[in-house]
């Protein structure tokens, strides 16, 4: 029979797909000796049984019992005892972190008759009475349904009777009114009475921390962070240790290095008489770590021993929530904890120089998405700007938007094309839509380790808390400060999560020092060298390790240069389309719609040396590295007149009695070659093939260029692709009449000319006959875009806001195929025609010319199949390097898993 329940003795920080997370790791911190609560874990087989059938699997209330009553003999206590009563929290713990996504409920065993037992065992009856009205509070929102608010207006008008600012402040009398309160409240929304059975409170919170798993912010969050559904979470049962006990108790998070920045030293958040949730939900501001060691210096002491102990075990930085109760410490959870991007980069650099990590493990410990963020702008630090306020920096960045005061606003002025801050009082799990809509989220309450906090720097937005002079009003969609300066929703603000402080208006930015350093500008003195230091350092490492070309996807001669300068090897893609926009639209047009052989010879004629012109900026800025040109590639529409504006002109000159007879021509010739579906209409090759002068024209044209630099005494080294292909014998008539063309201009102008001549890969009859276009192609390309869409057989610019969002909301997508490779379908086909593409030709290059080439965890796709290079945009060509080293030196996607996860072969 499958065991479904272990005690935390039992198990190891390596078995966190059973266990979860904080199940793995309370049982790593036991075996280490350090001062753990016992309790048990209840796996994740168990929630996923519950997920799939609606019921635990039937052995696991036994299991519980068995586990429950061992715990009981440990502590020499029992669940509900009248006299001294044992107290346990059930707490979620995913196999990944997702912080505040999920429920926790605490002080469960308690009743109306046990209470009274807490209090004289304790000898303090406010804690009761406080554990009591905490848990019916909890209780009743997460087992229960039953809105939050509902509690926190009964509390406020508490404190408000009392004239009191925080909870701390009330007293056991009060504590008794708020628990029949709550009571009542529970009756009134749900219906049943708070139940009195310290067991049927057990059985409903672990229930509640299952059904939690598919929460909808807990989906929202695991497609942001690419965490599989089918996970579930474990359920943790531990006994309860009180840091509400009084001013010797108290509950704090701590961090080994600082997650924000990096650096070394004592960082984190307490609070005095508070239980471990008041930190987190940002309820009450904290005090420092450094402030523990002037409360309790015992403690603090013992705390830090245990911190080095936990960095020195798990060789990074650590997460740490503990509590202390009358001067005890006990520790209540650890994890490898979440930082910024400028902080990983910085701690990976730090751990090696250290010696307790290697360099292949620093390129783990960072990622492409973290290495992106590091190169957005900053704030200039030479521009005017009024300060307002100023709190704690949580999650760097410059962050510049119109206020929204809730969730819902946020999204829908993100979904218009605006940028927002989302300003609270603190953030709340439900508030995850509009943190990940929002350019930054700023609170005027909570800590470096508050919900919002954590949150924002896993999704790397720029965070600001604590900002104590702030006095947001949600109902007059406002915040004010002392001074009286009032800022109402929909004004612009900004904000520095390096800094904390917050601006009116908007203030200007300047690049990133990162993006100097990795152009070979050098870095600004305004910049933290330390980060730039290890982001060169970690992309030399990767630069060493990956097998993986990287080239860029450019049409002009700044995005080459642009492109080199960021380390590109060349040009992947060079989309010749672009370059008949604007006033060439119409040479092209008439190229079209010419009648004879002398108006199309003149229409060459005047696009050859605009082309030629082209090519030669755009290989000299590329010299000695090859560049890839698509020959065009739009579809046919693209270049003739507009239907309805030739039809109006036709009418409107009959209507008048002027009949327009260069329109009503024009219009015949239109719809005629009118079509569909021109997305698979008359494009790419076929566009060449029915009308060869064009790509002839190319053709040329490359090769005049290439011609005119050799003599030059530069390396030229373009390379022709032909788009669309579907058929060897297309490849091969277009190769023949390029050959030629390549052929004709080295005679004529005495130099030797090589260029070679491949494909794009964006049709699945093309993946499945690679053996065959192999015999014609010297590389191929795969155009994953198009590939995509006609796999899946929809149009990315008709689907996307359509159906998509109800696919990721499904679950029928885990990420919208355009953005990260489809390995099983899509990506199958590129591993079949990779596989008897080489086959066929051992020295064919294969390479990635969609935006999937930029995509960290598709590149990882490409390493597995081997594929020769990608190419993707030239801001992303140093997030290609980096997970290209990343991906060769074994490290794992940025959601934690490995390359083989998303299926396809292996080439």
């Amino acid at each position: 029979m499958q065991q479904y329940v272990f005690d935390f003795s039992q198990g190891s920080k390596d078995e966190k797909d059973l266990l979860g997370g904080k199940g793995a790791n309370l049982a790593e911190m036991t075996k280490l000796g350090l001062p753990v609560p016992p309790g048990f874990t209840i796996t994740t087989a168990a929630c996923r049984h519950y997920l799939e059938t609606g019921t635990e699997p039937e052995s696991l209330a036994a299991e519980v019992g068995a586990h429950l009553a061992a715990l009981q003999e440990n502590i020499g206590k029992r669940l509900g005892d009248p006299e001294d009563p044992l107290l346990v929290s059930v707490r979620s713990g995913a196999k990944f972190s997702m912080p505040g996504m999920m429920e926790t409920v605490l002080n469960v065993g308690l009743t109306d008759i046990s209470v009274i037992g807490l209090a004289a065992r304790s000898g303090d009856e406010r804690f009761a009475w406080d554990s009591y009205r905490r848990l019916i509070q909890m209780f009743g929102r997460t087992v229960l349904g039953i809105d939050g608010e509902s509690f926190d207006e009964r509390l406020e008008a508490r404190k408000k009777i009392r004239d009191v600012d925080a909870d701390v402040d009330l007293d056991a009398s009060d504590l008794k009114v708020l628990v029949e309160e709550y009571k009542d409240i529970v009756l009134v929304e749900s219906g049943r009475e708070f139940p009195q059975d310290p067991r049927q409170q057990l059985d409903l919170a672990i229930r509640a921390v299952f059904d939690s798993w598919n929460t909808e912010r807990a989906r929202i969050y695991r497609r942001q962070e690419r965490i599989p559904d089918d996970l579930g979470t474990a359920v943790n049962v531990c006994a309860m240790v009180f840091g509400n006990l009084g001013p010797d108790s108290g509950t704090g998070v701590a961090f080994t290095r600082d997650p924000a920045t990096g650096a070394q030293g004592v960082y984190g958040d307490y609070l005095p008489n508070a239980q471990g949730e008041d930190v987190v939900a940002g309820i009450r501001n904290t005090l420092s770590l450094a402030d523990l060691e002037r409360l309790d210096a015992a403690s603090y002491r013992q705390l830090l021993g245990i911190m080095e102990t936990l960095e020195r075990h798990y060789l990074d930085l650590c997460d740490i929530e503990f509590t202390i109760e009358r001067g005890k410490l006990w520790m209540l959870q650890t994890r490898v904890g979440k930082r910024t991007a400028a902080a990983a980069f910085r701690i990976a650099a730090q751990l090696v120089d250290e010696g307790l990590i290697d360099e292949d493990e620093a390129l783990s410990r960072v990622s492409g998405a973290q290495l992106a963020q590091l190169m957005f702008p900053q704030f200039d630090a030479s521009a005017p700007r009024e300060l307002v306020a100023t709190g704690m920096g949580a999650s760097p960045g410059a962050a510049v938007g119109k206020v929204a005061f809730d969730s819902a606003t946020a999204v829908a002025w993100a979904d218009a094309g605006e940028d927002v801050i989302l300003v609270r009082r603190e953030t709340n799990p439900d508030d995850l839509r509009g943190m990940v809509a929002s350019r930054g989220v700023l609170t005027s309450r909570g800590g470096k380790t508050s919900h919002a906090a954590v949150v924002a720097r896993g999704m790397g937005r720029t965070c600001v808390v604590g900002v104590d002079a702030l006095r947001v009003d949600h109902g007059q969609r406002s915040f004010s400060t002392p001074d009286g300066t009032r800022v109402v929703e929909g004004h612009v603000i900004s904000i520095d999560g390096s800094t904390g402080e917050v601006f009116l208006g908007a203030v200007p930015v300047v690049p990133s020092a990162v993006v100097d350093a990795l152009h070979g500008n050098g870095e600004s003195e305004a910049h933290d060298d330390d980060v730039v230091g290890a982001v060169l350092r970690l992309m030399n490492h990767a630069d060493q390790r990956r097998r993986l070309g990287v080239r860029a996807n450019a049409d002009t001669p700044e995005d080459a240069r642009r492109a080199r300068q960021l380390g590109a090897a060349g040009i992947g893609l060079c989309r010749t389309e672009h370059m008949f926009l604007g006033p060439r639209r119409k040479i092209v047009e008439r190229l079209i719609l010419a009648r004879t052989a002398e108006q199309r010879h003149a229409a060459l004629e005047e696009l050859r040396p605009l082309q030629r012109t082209d090519f030669s900026e755009i290989l000299e800025a590329m010299d000695g590295l090859p560049v890839t040109i698509r020959l065009l590639d739009p579809p046919l529409h693209e270049f003739l007149p507009d239907l309805t504006d030739l039809a109006v002109r036709v009418a409107v000159g009959e209507a008048t009695g002027k009949p327009d007879a260069e329109a009503a021509e024009l219009l015949a010739e239109v719809q005629r070659l009118d079509e569909t579906n021109p997305m698979l209409g008359m494009r790419g090759v076929r566009l060449g093939l029915v009308i060869p002068e064009l790509f002839a024209l190319q053709v040329r044209a490359i090769a005049e260029a290439a011609a005119e630099l050799r003599g030059q005494g530069r390396d030229p080294r373009p390379e022709i692709m032909v788009p669309l292909v579907a058929a060897v014998q297309e490849l091969e008539a277009v190769r023949e009449m390029a050959e030629r063309t390549v052929a004709d201009v080295a005679r004529a102008e005495g130099v030797e000319l090589s260029i070679p001549i491949g494909t794009m890969i964006e049709l699945p009859r093309a993946a499945m006959t690679a053996h065959q276009i192999a015999e014609a192609a010297e590389f191929f390309s795969f155009g994953t875009n198009d590939l995509t869409q006609t796999t899946w057989g929809f149009s990315r610019d008709d689907v996307e806001a359509t159906f998509f969002p109800a696919y990721l909301e499904k679950g029928i997508f885990g990420v919208s195929p355009f953005e990260s490779i489809d390995a099983e379908g899509v990506g199958r086909l590129v591993s079949i025609a990779a596989w008897e593409g080489k086959e066929q030709r051992p020295d064919l290059k294969i390479g990635v010319c969609g935006e999937h080439g930029g995509d960290p965890e598709s590149i990882h796709f490409f390493e597995s199949i081997l594929l020769d290079y990608v190419s993707c945009s030239p801001f992303r060509v140093p997030v290609a390097r980096l997970e290209a080293g990343r991906a060769r030196a074994g490290a794992t996607h940025p959601n934690g898993t490995g390359a083989s996860s998303r299926g396809g072969s292996s080439a």
